[in-house]
């Protein structure tokens, strides 16, 4: 019986590796990471370890049980940030803004060092006719949910609607001043 539940990888033209994004080594069955690909045929472009910069992790096949599934994307290993340790994604800080009232689907993560620590904010704008309440209420959500689902404290501002910097439209997600400061 074949299901609908993830993207099979066609083993006899693809070998399918899943890589930790710093170091490159091969990771065990099931744990999450880089996905990479060989070709092993003529039929598609022919490549050797590419880095996809996806990450995921492989599973057993149930459509096709000779051949893998690929559970769904998670983030990129490009967009990654290591704050003390730990690694997270725009996209996790964005899932949280997104759920949580008064606010709207703009932020900007921006990140400095104090001392000898890296610190991160969140600049969140809030919703059009959200009061002093709602916007207190918004960022204390936004940073124990933070706190619970990716492991980290940060600090959360929540900024007036359309003062956070875009270029061509889009919003710079993350501002790394960690570099600049002594």
């Amino acid at each position: 019986m074949e299901t609908k539940d993830g993207l099979h990888i066609w083993e006899d033209h693809f070998y399918p590796e899943v890589v930790d994004p710093l170091t490159g080594a091969v990771l065990p069955e099931g744990e999450e990471g880089e996905i990479v690909f060989t070709s092993l045929t003529k039929e598609a472009l022919p490549v050797i370890r590419y880095r996809t910069r996806d990450l995921t992790r492989l599973l057993p096949g149930t459509a096709r049980p000779a051949f893998r599934r690929m559970r769904k994307v998670t983030g990129r290993c490009d967009d990654m940030i290591i704050l003390r340790g730990v690694n997270l994604f725009p996209s996790q800080i964005e899932e949280i803004v997104l759920r949580t009232p008064g606010v709207a689907p703009h932020f900007q993560i921006q990140l400095t060092r104090r001392g000898r620590m890296d610190h991160m904010t969140v600049r969140v704008e809030a919703r059009a006719g959200a009061g002093p309440e709602q916007r207190t209420a918004a960022a204390v959500s936004i940073a124990q949910a933070v706190k619970d689902g990716v492991g980290v404290t940060v600090e959360v501002t929540i900024v007036d609607p359309e003062t956070l910097e875009r270029s061509l439209g889009k919003l710079r997600r993350v501002k790394d001043l960690r570099g600049s400061l002594t």
